[in-house]
């Protein structure tokens, strides 16, 4: 077994393909995020490279690009293509159902703490976007995908 400071493990991590091809998509996601946002709202918001939630969804891309790179590299009927496709769904469901409803959650609680504040009570407001719309999920994944077949 390789250790993590052995030269050929870390060489062996820098070309690894896969791994690079997963990055890349986030990366671009990621990139997305803030010319959707632009498009959208009119301005430029930097921020939303660091911020949760919005178009596409760079959740999706990363674990899709990562799924269909391991189907190509090592075999769409290998375990270790069906471990990532369960990842993803996981992954995906999460970003669009959990976080997504504690999103919504969080924009009755500020309703509820705009009513404190009128009563002088100024408790801190909540981050109301934390998860993705289905349709930001699906774009982040078919991102993922066509990043994974170009290159790879």
């Amino acid at each position: 077994m390789k250790e993590v400071g052995d030269i050929f493990a870390i060489r062996e991590l820098q070309t690894n393909q896969v791994l690079w091809t997963a990055l890349l998509a986030w990366a671009i996601a990621q990139f997305l995020k803030i010319i959707s946002w632009a498009f959208v709202s009119r301005e430029w918001n930097f921020r939303r490279l660091v911020e949760p939630g919005g178009m596409p969804s760079s959740h999706s891309a990363l674990v899709t690009a990562l799924t269909t790179g391991l189907g190509i590299q090592e075999g769409f009927d290998s375990a270790i293509f069906a471990l990532a496709v369960v990842f993803s769904l996981v992954v995906m469901y999460d970003a669009a159902g959990v976080r997504r409803a504690a999103g919504k959650q969080a924009r009755v609680l500020n309703a509820i703490i705009e009513d404190l504040n009128r009563r002088q009570l100024h408790p801190e407001r909540l981050r109301e976007l934390l998860g993705h719309t289905p349709f930001e999920v699906l774009v982040g994944a078919l991102l993922g995908i066509i990043v994974a077949v170009w290159r790879l």
